[in-house]
């Protein structure tokens, strides 16, 4: 039998920091720093509203993959005020934006996963995922051997999309 290796070097840092935070909400964390562009770049936000944060997926179903949060700690969509959700749409509005203008991408996958039976990765705070896809984007890996193949590092990414943010 071989072994067969991925090299994905580059997510070794964020799983060994997640390990000692399982508790902790990382999109509440966000809060906890400044908004200047050396901040943004080191925790991967590309926006940050009153209501809202955006901020690239460290896990991600592939290159350009972010999640959508209201800054507001709630767990359910239909908790969030009329004002919050309005803010949250609009957020999402301008990442669908951002992900098409940095990715020219054929289409893309908006969606939430509400409550840990369906898949919420962090299911006491709400987010949306927003992700650019392409035709024909599910390949070899995938399909054979249940594998994705990121082939842009996170800060690529960043760039790429803040760059069309600011724009």
């Amino acid at each position: 039998m071989t072994l067969d290796r991925l090299w994905a070097g580059w997510r070794s840092r964020y799983v060994s920091e997640e390990a000692g935070r399982a508790t902790a909400c990382f999109l509440c964390a966000l809060d906890g720093f400044g908004d200047d562009e050396v901040i943004a770049a080191a925790t991967l936000v590309l926006e940050r509203t009153a209501a809202t944060v955006t901020v690239m997926n460290l896990y991600p179903y592939g290159s350009g993959h972010l999640l959508v949060a209201p800054r507001r700690h709630v767990a359910d969509l239909e908790s969030l005020g009329d004002d919050e959700a309005a803010e949250l749409m609009g957020a999402l509005r301008r990442a669908v934006r951002a992900v098409k203008a940095a990715y020219g991408c054929d289409g893309v996958n908006v969606g939430f996963n509400l409550g840990l039976s369906a898949g919420a990765g962090v299911p006491g705070h709400v987010h949306g995922h927003v992700l650019p896809r392409w035709s024909g984007d599910t390949n070899f890996m995938t399909a054979v051997a249940e594998t994705r193949v990121i082939p842009e590092a996170l800060e690529t990414g960043w760039e790429k999309l803040r760059a069309v943010w600011l724009a």
